[in-house]
């Protein structure tokens, strides 16, 4: 599922694309097509996101809602845009640019007041310059769930899915399981800032990198990927100290950690 910065690179590159302009809405697929219509030929006032979530602000006061889930996908081409293949939930046409939406799990038009419901449903999200950290430390020094759960829990913290997750316990050296009343706010402090600047670097860079230099060596990573200390490296050395990784299911998602270096 993509992580938080993929939907921030997303916003900044539709307001790029489309913003302060008319954009033509339409639904090849057909799913969409009265909510596309509803928008269509509207200015795109402001894309942005929040965790996982992406809204496009048109005049008027629709919104367009995404949730990209496990399998949506934007792709983007010049015009002219050839036609659409496969199920394209929705295309958006602007001048120069064209993108097709397929697979989201929401793809839906609201108002802000359902906006702001949503988004009160979230915790803070680390690339939005207004975060309130507190907010998170708040649920997490009170909970008895497991830090490894808490920070996959969207109500916590908005946007860290279990690549981050894995990553930033590791490189804090804390042991996943570990009780949320368990965590000091030293380390939730050095956690959150390290956090909101690995997800920096996921928007500029469009991709997640998390190793330290003097770290970066061993094995590959993912298909060609940066490398990762714990992320899907189930029984490999640990890149620090040679330990095997370690994964287990935790609250039905694969939890990675370093049993050595992390207790």
């Amino acid at each position: 599922m993509p992580e938080g910065h993929t939907l921030h690179r997303l916003a900044r590159l539709h307001q790029k694309r489309f913003g302060n302009a008319p954009v033509v809405v339409t639904s090849p697929q057909g799913r969409f097509a009265d909510s596309a219509e509803a928008v269509s030929g509207r200015v795109l006032l402001t894309a942005d996101a929040w965790g996982k979530h992406l809204f496009h602000h048109y005049e008027g006061g629709a919104v367009v809602h995404v949730h990209l889930g496990l399998y949506g996908k934007f792709t983007e081409h010049p015009l002219p845009l050839l036609d659409p293949v496969g199920q394209v939930r929705m295309r958006m046409v602007g001048a120069e640019y064209g993108t097709d939406l397929r697979g989201p799990t929401v793809c839906e038009v609201i108002h802000q007041v359902e906006v702001d419901d949503i988004v009160a449903r979230l915790g803070p999200d680390p690339l939005r310059r207004t975060a309130d950290a507190s907010r998170a430390w708040v649920r997490i020094s009170k909970s008895r769930r497991a830090i490894g759960a808490l920070l996959m829990d969207q109500k916590v913290i908005a946007g860290v899915g279990n690549v981050y997750r894995s990553e930033l316990l590791f490189r804090h050296r804390i042991e996943p399981h570990r009780p949320g009343t368990l965590l000091t706010e030293e380390e939730f402090d050095a956690a959150w800032t390290d956090l909101v600047a690995l997800m920096k670097v996921g928007v500029s860079r469009g991709k997640i990198i998390t190793v330290r230099p003097e770290d970066d060596k061993g094995l590959p990573g993912l298909r060609g990927r940066p490398r990762s200390y714990v992320y899907r490296r189930t029984g490999e050395p640990c890149r620090v100290c040679g330990t095997p990784i370690r994964t287990e299911v935790m609250e039905a998602r694969n939890l990675f950690w370093c049993p050595t270096c992390q207790v």
